[in-house]
C-alpha cells in the first residue's frame, strides 16, 4: 500500500449521486464523479406503469395525485456502480489506499422494504403500485396525515412534540408511514421496515441494517431513546399502534461509528477493498457541519440547494418554534443538533427560469454563452433596493420552517405591466433570504442566537445571491471552502469510521475548511432591506398563521379536481 490514505464521500441527492475521493491527512479533493439518477424525479406517472388508473391507493395507477415524488431505489446503487469506481480513477490513486466510504442522502427519503431489504417496487406486482416506491423528502401529500399527527399531539400534550417546534412534517417517517397505511394498507401490510434511504444504502454496503442517529432523530420522532408511545399511535388509527415497533425498531448507529464493513457485493460494485469501513448513514446537510468548520455553538450552517437546510450546534436544550427538531449528537457527539430549513430555494428559481421566461432571454442567455439564471441575475444585480416594487413569498413548495405546513404556496405582491423578468427573479431571491432571516430571528428570540452564518452547496455560485443573504441577514455569510460539502462531510465520517481520528469535531478541524471568500452586509442595502422584511413579515404571518386561509382552500381545490 501506499504511504498516504484515502476515503471515499459519496453524497445522494435529489437528482443525482455524486463520489468524492478525499485523502485523510488533509482532506485534499483528489478525485470525483457524478452518476445522474436515470429515473430523476417522479412526479407524474410511474416508470413502465400498466395501469391507467389516477389514485395513490392499490387500485390506483401510474398517474400520480398533486404532491407527490417518488424515486427508483436502483438509482441510487447505479451510483455505486459508476460514480464510485469513476472517482477512484479521476484520482488516479491506489484503491487499496481507501479505508473507508460513507454516506449521506436527502431526508426525509424513505422506502418499504422486505425482511431482506428487497424495495416493494422491485416486485413486479407491486410495480404499478405508487407507495411501493421511494418517498422523497419533498413528498408532500402526506399534509393531512401531518395534521392529524399534530392535533392528536398537542391534545394529548406528547412530551415529545416541543422537540420538533410544536409541528410535526409532512416530509417526515410518520406522516407518510400513515398514509401508506390509509391508502394502501395490503402494501403496508406486505412491508417489513420503513426505511431511510441513507440506511437502506448502508444495507447494500455492508448486508447489515442499521439506523442512523440523525435520520430517527430528526425524522422518526426517536427522542430520549424512544418513539411515540403505541397509545399515541393507536389513537391515529387502531392498524399504525405497532408501527414503531415493529415497522421501525431496530438498532440505531451513532454518527461516525462503523455501520459494518463493505461486503464483497459491493467491493465488486464500487471497486474498492472488501473489509474496509463502511460509516453510519447521515443526512446531507447534518453532515456537512464538520466539513465547513461549523460545529461550535452558535454557528448555523446553511445548505443551499434545491431547498435549503439550517443545521446549528448549541450547548442548551430549548423549544424553537417551528423547527425541525432537536437532537441529543444529532450533529456531533456532546451537543445539541438543531435544524430548520426552506423547502424550497434554488427550485424555486429553476422553476421561474424554465417556466416563466419569454424566448428572448433564453436566446439572449444563449448569446452571452450563460444560463438563462446567470443572464436574469446579471439584470437585477444593479437595481436598487426596492426598485422593482414588489415582495415575494417562498413557499412554492411549502413552508419548512417556521410554519411547517406546506399547502401554503407562493405569493408575490406589486406585479404590474411594467414587471419584467428580472424584476421577479431578484424579488424570489430576496424571498428565500427573508424566509432564512425569519428562522434565524426564531431561533435567536428562543436564546439559541446565531453568532456565525456558514453557507455550502450549489447556490454558493451565485455571488449576488449570497451578497443579498448577508445584507438581508445584517450578517457577514462565510461560506464552505469544499463545492462539495456533503460529500466531504461524510468522507470525513468515513476517516473516523476506519479509526483515522478518533472523532468528528477533530477529524473537521484537519480535514474540512472555510473559504477565504466571506460576504459582509452593505448597510445601505440592508436599511432598504429592513423595509421590505416588514412587508414580507406582514404577508407571512397573515397568510400563514391562519388569518386568511385562500392558500389552503386553493389547495383544497387543487387536490380535489386532480384526484
Amino acid at each position: 500500500m501506499g504511504g498516504e490514505q484515502y476515503v471515499i464521500g459519496v453524497d445522494f441527492g435529489t437528482l443525482s449521486g455524486r463520489a468524492l475521493v478525499v485523502r485523510v491527512s488533509d482532506g485534499a479533493e483528489v478525485g470525483t464523479a457524478v452518476s445522474e439518477y436515470p429515473h430523476g424525479v417522479i412526479e407524474r406517472e410511474l416508470p413502465g406503469s400498466r395501469a391507467g388508473g389516477r389514485g395513490g391507493g392499490h387500485e390506483g395507477g401510474g398517474q400520480l395525485p398533486p404532491d407527490w415524488a417518488l424515486q427508483v431505489p436502483d438509482d441510487y446503487v447505479a451510483v455505486l456502480r459508476h460514480a464510485v469506481p469513476e472517482a477512484v480513477r479521476a484520482a488516479g490513486i491506489d484503491p487499496g489506499d481507501v479505508i473507508g466510504i460513507g454516506t449521506d442522502f436527502t431526508a426525509c427519503t424513505v422506502l418499504p422494504v422486505f425482511a431482506d431489504g428487497t424495495p416493494l417496487c422491485e416486485v413486479l406486482e407491486y410495480q404499478d403500485r405508487p407507495h411501493a416506491y421511494v418517498k422523497l423528502w419533498k413528498h408532500h401529500a402526506a399534509q393531512p396525515q401531518a395534521d392529524r399527527i399534530n392535533v392528536l399531539a398537542a391534545e394529548r400534550g406528547e412530551r415529545w412534540l416541543p422537540r420538533y417546534g410544536g409541528l410535526i412534517s409532512s416530509e417526515w417517517e410518520f406522516a407518510k408511514g400513515l398514509q401508506l397505511l390509509e391508502e394502501d394498507p395490503e402494501l403496508y401490510q406486505r412491508m417489513d421496515h420503513w426505511v431511510e434511504a441513507a440506511d437502506w444504502i448502508i444495507w447494500q454496503l455492508t448486508g447489515n441494517y442499521v439506523r442512523n442517529a440523525c435520520s430517527a432523530g430528526y425524522k422518526g420522532i426517536y427522542q430520549d431513546g424512544h418513539y411515540p408511545s403505541r397509545e399515541f399511535l393507536s389513537a391515529l388509527n387502531p392498524d399504525f399502534a405497532d408501527f414503531a415497533e415493529v415497522k421501525l425498531a431496530h438498532r440505531i448507529g451513532q454518527l461516525g461509528e462503523p455501520a459494518g464493513t463493505l461486503s464483497a457485493q459491493a467491493a465488486a460494485w464500487t471497486g474498492l477493498p472488501e473489509g474496509i469501513a463502511v460509516a453510519v448513514g447521515n443526512v446531507d446537510a447534518h453532515v456537512t457541519a464538520p466539513a465547513a468548520r461549523a460545529v461550535e455553538p452558535g454557528h448555523m450552517l446553511a445548505i443551499m440547494g434545491t431547498s435549503t437546510c439550517h443545521v446549528m450546534n448549541a450547548a442548551v436544550l430549548t423549544e424553537v418554534p417551528g423547527m425541525c427538531g432537536v437532537v441529543d449528537g444529532g450533529i456531533v457527539a456532546g451537543r445539541y443538533g438543531y435544524e430548520a430549513g426552506q423547502s424550497g430555494v434554488g427550485d424555486i428559481f429553476g422553476w421561474f427560469a424554465e417556466s416563466f421566461v419569454p424566448d428572448a432571454y433564453t436566446e439572449a442567455a444563449a448569446e452571452a454563452g450563460g444560463s438563462v439564471q446567470e443572464y436574469l441575475t446579471a439584470l437585477a444585480e444593479s437595481q436598487p433596493v426596492g426598485a422593482h416594487g414588489l415582495i415575494a413569498l417562498d413557499w412554492e413548495s411549502g413552508n419548512r420552517s417556521v410554519l411547517v405546513d406546506h399547502d401554503l404556496s407562493g405569493l408575490i405582491v406589486g406585479l404590474t405591466l411594467a414587471t419584467r423578468p428580472e424584476d421577479v427573479y431578484r424579488a424570489l431571491i430576496e424571498a428565500t433570504a427573508f424566509g432564512t432571516r425569519k428562522i434565524v430571528e426564531t431561533f435567536g428570540a428562543s436564546g439559541v442566537p446565531v453568532t456565525e452564518f456558514v453557507a455550502a452547496g450549489g447556490l454558493l455560485k451565485n455571488e449576488f445571491l449570497m451578497q443579498t443573504y448577508a445584507n438581508i441577514l445584517r450578517m457577514p455569510v462565510q461560506t464552505c471552502a469544499s463545492s462539495q460539502g456533503p460529500a466531504l462531510g461524510s468522507a470525513i465520517h468515513a476517516a473516523v469510521a476506519a479509526g483515522a481520528y478518533p472523532d468528528v469535531t477533530t477529524a473537521g478541524r484537519v480535514m474540512g475548511g472555510r473559504s477565504a471568500r466571506s460576504y459582509l452586509p452593505d448597510k445601505t442595502a440592508a436599511d432598504g432591506y429592513d423595509r421590505l422584511y416588514a412587508e414580507y413579515t406582514q404577508l407571512h404571518d397573515y397568510f400563514g398563521r391562519g388569518a386568511n386561509e385562500v392558500m389552503h382552500r386553493l389547495h383544497a381545490m387543487r387536490r380535489e379536481a386532480l384526484s
